[in-house]
């Protein structure tokens, strides 16, 4: 997280200016956390410029209890298809989750390249009465993002998994009707789930789902049908604050982000005989960036001494091993170019 707000956070840790105790002591239905609440969520439509036709809700669960609730809500007993593109380890953890609640159909699976890219609209077929179609905009374990929305019929609500690339970039959220995202990447800390949804779609949900479960009752609940997660949201509106006033918005906050992933696919491509990215170049990441190296001993040496740098939590997912550099909103632009340098010096020296 930004390193500004974290010193805010701290210096409100013991004792909420206003309230005469911490946060984290405050009852949820105390006026100034409701304020508090409000303040996220405006943080949140004034960043991505979401109309009133939209809910904004803060959930819990992560995205486990989102590949569940998705279908649940939107799709069981319709009698309509659920569609589904997996572009890595979330799209397919999203599909072994939903197939228990609804009739479903993965129209696109990049399995056969193990995941290095995103289709493109010609390689997938959406039918105009499936009940939506699922995606994961950023599969952080390969390094694969959608650089734009896949491409549905309008009858068709368009569901995005955007937990690790949300507030990257802009985005136009009427082309969704149900985009989530897990905080703890780039919004804040782990604990809260912001979905954004189409408010039309919240009348699709069974009176039997588990109250919990049913998207209306968190909407109607002004997202207090339970306890919230208040600390979580709290720092959360810090942050879209810091991305409005600090950084610029959106559209600056990108900007800062293309440079920074440059930076390490510059490296990558300039030292091509020695790094080999995993991502096609099209469907690199701007979160996260993952390359291998030629052998196990090179790794194994390459994350030892990117740690006497003070270059730490590199080392790649075991489905895909090499390397991961995570460079979230939050990581300045100082890193990225102390990593990139070490690679640079890396590669001549053992290439």
């Amino acid at each position: 997280m930004p390193l500004s707000v974290l010193k805010e956070v701290q210096d409100e840790m013991l004792c909420l200016p206003g309230a005469g105790c911490s946060l984290l002591e405050m009852s949820h239905r105390n006026k100034i956390f409701i304020d508090i609440l409000h303040d996220a969520e405006n943080g949140i439509r004034s960043l991505l410029n979401i109309s009133d036709d939209y809910a904004v809700l803060f959930l819990q669960g992560g995205a486990a209890l989102q590949f569940s609730m998705i279908p649940a809500n939107l799709a069981k007993d319709t009698g309509k298809k659920a569609n589904y593109i997996t572009t890595g380890t979330w799209g397919k953890k999203a599909v072994n989750e939903g197939k228990k609640e609804c009739d479903f159909e993965v129209v696109y699976d990049a399995a056969d390249s193990n995941y290095n890219h995103v289709p493109s609209a010609d390689q997938y077929n959406i039918s105009d009465d499936a009940a939506y179609l699922y995606y994961c905009s950023n599969e952080t374990i390969h390094g694969v993002q959608f650089a734009d929305e896949p491409t549905v019929p309008s009858s068709v609500p368009l569901i995005s998994d955007a937990s690790s690339d949300f507030l990257c970039r802009p985005l136009d959220i009427s082309k969704y009707g149900l985009m989530y995202a897990c905080a703890q990447k780039n919004a804040g800390p782990a604990g809260v789930t912001v979905a954004v949804m189409r408010k039309d779609l919240l009348e699709r949900g069974s009176a039997t789902l588990p109250g919990y479960m049913q998207y209306k009752n968190h909407a109607e609940a002004d997202s207090e049908w339970n306890t919230p997660p208040t600390f979580a949201i709290y720092v959360l509106g810090k942050v879209a604050r810091w991305l409005q006033q600090d950084i610029g918005g959106l559209a600056a906050m990108e900007k800062i982000n293309r440079e920074k992933s440059q930076l390490l696919y510059d490296a990558i491509d300039n030292n091509s005989g020695f790094y080999k990215g995993h991502a096609v170049t099209e469907a690199r990441s701007l979160m996260n960036v993952t390359f291998n190296l030629p052998s196990d001993e090179l790794l194994a040496k390459f994350v030892d001494e990117a740690g006497q740098h003070e270059l730490s939590a590199l080392k790649g997912h075991r489905s895909v091993g090499g390397i991961r550099a995570s460079i979230y909103n939050a990581m300045p632009t100082e890193g990225a170019q102390a990593l990139a340098s070490f690679m640079n010096d890396f590669a001549s020296k053992n290439g």
